[in-house]
């Protein structure tokens, strides 16, 4: 019930946040929205009372029955983002729209974004494909985003109402702002908007629907923009973690530079990995352009986690990301070497009970294999 009045407040908020937004002050004051307001209030809290508190209580009680206890073989892993080591990937929530829910579907943490420092409207329509007969998504979003200011305020309000939910941003720049100067510029603006908000930071230099993004993983590249981002809070300073996600379309030599960077600018980790542009060697045949993502990536991404494990000698730590739909998939992922497993393409074709499943799974597989943590777990099969 506390959790369902926490939620009730925050979209309340946010609504008004976006009517004032959209129309202004002076005009919200005249409307029937601000006379209507408090009648509203009191409508919504009697409608979860008589026709939606049974439904959203089983829901809400399920997940928490789900979440590690203090006896699970869950709750020992604590690296930055929780006990919990199931997240939300980047890019379902773009804006920190659905915060409560992630939590309610027993998430331990969310990568919400990619945001960027102004509003964008991304890539024209259509640009999300399902590949069903894949259990695959294809998107060319393009980085679409209501902006830093808004998804600011956003999880402010988030953080006001005590949500529990583990909060990463990912971020990225405006189109036609991947030059050096710019790009340096606008990661500037968003870290130190957002980075005293979140539990980590991701930079996005990795998504294939940015024109110029991906040149800015080649090792020397990634190095003069860390110097030009190089301050407080980020890397060697006293900010949230910071990690940078990156393609899984890298050759060997470029991961192997790639990897050895990040543990010279000390990044705390590496988001492995984004959304892919092969096709035909994933087994796919799809004519639109844009980022593959979900069940497809199995055959690529678990074998590029264990290759920057090896690289880093275990020390740089691993977000693993790409076709996650099992706890199979998340046990694959952890022995190979990532601390923490993110998925986002299976929620769209098994439902909002694939997080608890994953949880018990991949639970009963620590106990099978006599781990009594994630944290044992990790990285035993990188050879």
């Amino acid at each position: 019930h506390t959790e369902l009045k926490r939620h009730r407040h925050v979209t309340l908020q946010l609504l008004w946040e976006e009517y004032v937004e959209r129309h202004g002050e002076a005009a919200y004051r005249r409307s029937a929205f601000c006379e209507g307001y408090r009648r509203w209030e009191r409508r919504l809290k009697r409608s979860m009372r008589q026709r939606h508190f049974a439904q959203a209580a089983v829901v809400l009680e399920r997940a928490a029955r789900l979440e590690p206890g203090k006896g699970s073989v869950l709750a020992a892993q604590r690296v930055g983002a929780g006990a919990n080591p199931i997240g939300l990937a980047a890019g379902m929530d773009k804006d920190a729209r659905a915060a409560w829910a992630w939590q309610a579907l027993g998430f331990g943490f969310a990568e919400l974004g990619t945001v960027t420092p102004r509003p964008q409207p991304g890539n024209p329509r259509p640009r999300l494909w399902r590949l069903p007969e894949h259990q695959a998504l294809v998107n060319r979003l393009g980085f679409p985003s209501a902006g830093m200011e808004r998804v600011g305020r956003r999880i402010r309000l988030l953080r006001r109402a005590g949500i529990g939910l583990r909060l990463g941003i990912n971020i990225g720049p405006n189109l036609e702002r991947t030059g050096e100067e710019s790009l340096a510029e606008d990661l500037l603006e968003l870290i130190a908007a957002l980075g005293p908000l979140a539990d980590f930071v991701v930079i996005n230099l990795s998504s294939p629907n940015t024109p110029g993004l991906r040149a800015w993983q080649a090792p020397k590249r990634m190095r003069a923009l860390a110097e030009k981002i190089a301050a407080p809070g980020k890397p060697g300073g006293d900010g949230p973690p910071l990690a940078v996600k990156i393609s899984p379309d890298l050759d060997p030599e470029s991961l192997r530079e790639v990897v050895r960077a990040a543990r010279e600018l000390k990044l705390d980790g590496l988001v492995v990995a984004n959304t892919s542009a092969q096709r035909e060697t994933l087994g796919v045949s799809f004519p639109a352009p844009g980022g593959l993502s979900g069940a497809p990536l199995r055959r690529l991404t678990p074998s590029l986690v264990a290759q920057v494990f090896r690289l880093s000698e275990g020390a740089l730590p691993i977000i693993g990301v790409g076709g996650v739909a099992s706890g199979q998939d998340a046990y694959d992922y952890i022995r190979a070497g990532a601390r923490l497993v993110e998925l986002y393409t299976a929620l769209v074709y098994q439902g909002p009970t694939l997080v608890r499943r994953i949880k018990a799974e991949l639970a009963a597989l620590l106990r099978r294999d006599g781990f009594a943590s994630v944290a044992d777990a990790v990285g035993g099969g990188a050879s």
